[in-house]
């Protein structure tokens, strides 16, 4: 029985989103029975559990070092004094790290793995090295570029940097250069170049069943509109939503149609907005034809969020790495980037130097950026064809793959 370890960085939801593609093919590609032990905290550790309730003994809570959550995602002055000191329900930070690594470091002792993939943690790559156990690190970051602003990041970045080298090998989730949007949050040293393999985005490849339209479905068809999406953790999430609020209280956004999704299974959210200032739910909205200005949904099935993406002219996001590959790549819709981070500000330049979208740091900018997507849409249309067809959607397939490689040579 091979055994194949899984630790999953529990900030955001990219890390679990794409370990889940990834296990949903590794059986295409390992033919010998194999289990895998799963590894992580907070809402990832939770995830799951709902979604294994028959592998419990195989799921381990391990609680991974993860930034302190404030307004506008991480709390940079809670998180440095976290370092030395409890903040909320969080022990110092050098309590964490070594209370952290000594439960990896049993739960490796004990379970022998014969592989290990991590996506986000960085140090079951030493724990992995330390035991010639062959490591895989699914990344789409390295060395990120700072803002001069945030120079003080830099020796961690240097920390984390050479934590993430001793990897046997690095899986970067885009596309080969020079068609990677995380390019600007890589920036290799040449010696590491043997170790890394651009293995794409890990994109969900299932074709969609058939079937009858929801109500929203129905509500949007025809409709000009663009899509607003709130995505990331529970303070990245809600940062996002403020600022989009702050842009929809413009005079300009008074005929902007816009569809909202929070990422929350929370129905209680669904609401249609009409431009007379009303709130309907949707399947009022359709029986009175409101003639709606926002919609907000807690969640978007698969079948409406591609609807949605079909459909709309253009996309706002945060500058999450998943959530752009999918609507540049895989929709081909022009983006506006809020960034909420440094990792989205160089996701969204990058993009914005391929015109492909717009980076856009202020309400009057965001305005301006439809505006002129709205104008120039053809040419924003061109750019994004060409950079769909050399768009690598197999990066769970690619990284599926590899994992047998190295169990084959492991012989």
């Amino acid at each position: 029985m091979i055994k194949i370890g899984e630790f999953i960085y529990p900030w955001g939801s990219g890390h679990y989103s794409r370990m889940m593609r990834l296990n949903n093919v590794l059986p295409d590609y390992i033919k010998k029975q194999f289990e895998i032990h799963f590894s992580s905290k907070d809402h990832v550790y939770e995830k799951l559990l709902e979604k294994f309730p028959e592998k419990r003994d195989q799921i381990h809570e391990i609680l991974m070092p993860t930034p302190i959550d404030g307004k506008f995602g991480p709390s940079i002055s809670l998180s440095v004094m976290n370092i030395l000191l409890p903040i909320a329900k969080n022990p110092p930070l050098v309590k964490q790290i070594s209370d952290y690594l000594k439960d990896e470091r049993e739960l490796y002792d004990k379970e022998k793995f014969d592989i290990v993939i991590n996506d986000g943690d960085m140090g079951s790559n030493v724990l992995a090295k330390n035991r010639g156990i062959p490591s895989l690190f699914i990344t789409n970051q390295f060395m990120p570029k700072l803002l001069k602003s945030r120079f003080y990041f830099y020796p961690s970045l240097v920390f984390v940097a050479k934590q993430i080298a001793k990897a046997s090998r690095i899986l970067v989730a885009d596309s080969p250069p020079p068609h990677t949007i995380c390019e600007y949050n890589l920036n290799f040293p040449e010696k590491l170049s043997d170790k890394i393999t651009y293995v794409g985005h890990f994109t969900n490849n299932k074709s969609l069943s058939t079937q009858a339209n929801t109500d929203l479905e129905t509500l949007i068809k025809d409709s000009d509109f663009g899509y607003w999406m709130r995505t990331g953790n529970k303070s990245t999430n809600e940062g996002t939503g403020r600022k989009y609020s702050q842009v929809f209280s413009r005079p300009a956004m008074k005929d902007e149609k816009r569809i909202v999704s929070h990422a929350r299974r929370d129905s209680s959210i669904d609401s249609v907005l009409g431009k007379d200032g009303r709130k309907h739910t949707v399947s009022e909205a359709i029986e009175k034809k409101i003639d709606w200005i926002q919609i907000d949904i807690g969640f978007l099935s698969e079948h409406e969020k591609n609807s949605v993406l079909d459909l709309c002219k253009y996309a706002v996001v945060n500058g999450s790495h998943t959530v752009m590959g999918e609507i540049l790549g895989d929709k081909a819709k022009p983006i506006i980037g809020m960034p909420v981070y440094d990792e989205h500000t160089n996701q969204i330049r990058w993009a914005e130097e391929k015109n492909l979208g717009i980076l856009a740091n202020s309400e009057k900018q965001v305005i301006v950026a439809i505006d002129t997507i709205k104008k120039h849409y053809s040419k924003f249309e061109e750019n994004l064809h060409e950079f769909s067809k050399n768009f690598v959607r197999k990066g769970a397939e690619n990284s599926a793959k590899i994992v047998n490689e190295v169990l084959e040579n492991k012989k």
